[in-house]
């Protein structure tokens, strides 16, 4: 016997990738179902090669006798319905902001805390991190492992499908309208200014302190997966692409590194591939990870600004690993670890 899984915010990019990864990783399950808002009931929606889902109203779902909640719905919602599913039985893993800095919430990449995973117990929830923090840890793990980090500056060059479908359709319109002599503005809703041909230091709302709320998630999330004591300045960009995260990382360390180590050590880590060679085409761009689950990681060097630095270069999809596949992951550590005796 199998579990009983339910995808929350099955039609968006996320939704639609989890239960891709879900149908193509061999999640043990037995019924997978389909939720989303109103409007979207009765739509159909793939599963696998060849299977679809009927698409079921999230507002009146009785999500007794389900095993585990796939959610990536938007916050607001998030905020309703995974508490619900919770207290029915369930143990989600949430694709929103909404719960990630809950201290009763553990907040997780499989491939640096899954012993955290545990914490599930305390409210029934577990949160997957931010799409640029998921793919900056997982490279920053094993570096850390191997001479404790001190201190990251993170520069990203994030794409439109960060921002959703809408964004997405924002930078394909503009693109086509320029070409077409057409004003940008008029395809402008989802962002502050024209994406197409253009890079905008602004995303999510502005805090006081001059960041914005990525750059704050960045740095927050970090230290709560990987350490409570690195510190951590972001500088978050988007660009105009579709899909696939870029990241330029400059790390400090508490003790010499040597590029080989840190090559060595990226190497043999758990969902990361080094692409390092220094010639035209040694290296991996947002264009070439599309569709891919790892983290790719190249131009390693030395920083001689500091006492003990490297930068690197690192990319990932951020639809896949930047969501829905970490959330799948972890749902299959916790499938494996701590939920056997449900599906026996």
């Amino acid at each position: 016997m199998g579990f009983k899984i339910a995808v929350v915010g099955a039609t968006g990019n996320v939704g639609r990738e989890m239960l891709q990864i879900v149908a193509e990783r061999g999640f043990p399950a037995d019924e997978v179902v389909a939720l989303a808002s109103e409007r979207s009931v009765g739509r159909e929606i793939s599963f696998g090669e060849d299977a679809v889902l009927k698409v079921y109203n999230l507002e009146d779902y009785d999500f007794r006798g389900t095993d585990i909640v796939l959610s990536s719905p938007g916050a607001s919602v998030s905020a309703v319905y995974s508490p619900r599913a919770a207290a029915a039985g369930a143990v989600v893993v949430d694709n929103t902001s909404h719960f990630r800095m809950d201290p009763d919430v553990p907040l997780v990449v499989p491939e640096v805390n899954p012993q955290a995973i545990g914490g599930y117990t305390k409210k029934g929830i577990i949160a997957n991190p931010n799409c640029s923090t998921i793919q900056m840890v997982v490279a920053l793990k094993p570096l850390h492992d191997l001479a404790k980090i001190t201190r990251v500056v993170v520069s990203t060059y994030q794409s439109t499908s960060g921002g959703g479908k809408e964004a997405m359709d924002e930078l394909f319109n503009q693109t086509r309208g320029i070409y077409a002599n057409e004003a940008p503005e008029k395809y402008r809703s989802k962002f502050t200014k024209q994406i197409a041909f253009n890079a905008i230091p602004h995303i999510d709302k502005f805090m006081d302190d001059g960041a914005t709320k990525e750059e704050w998630k960045m740095a927050v999330e970090t230290r709560k997966i990987l350490d409570p004591d690195i510190a951590v300045h972001a500088n978050c960009v988007r660009i105009p692409s579709f899909i696939g995260h870029g990241e330029m990382v400059n790390v400090e360390f508490a003790r010499p590194i040597t590029e080989d180590e840190a090559r060595e050590a990226l190497g043999n880590a758990p969902g990361v591939s080094v692409v390092d060679h220094r010639a035209d085409e040694g290296y991996v761009t947002p264009v070439e990870c599309a569709g891919e689950d790892a983290v790719y990681v190249s131009r390693l060097r030395k920083d001689p600004t500091v006492k003990h630095g490297l930068s690197f270069w690192c990319v990932s999809d951020n639809l896949r690993k930047g969501a829905a596949l970490n959330t799948v992951q972890i749902a299959e550590v916790l499938a494996e670890r701590y939920l056997k005796d449900r599906a026996a």
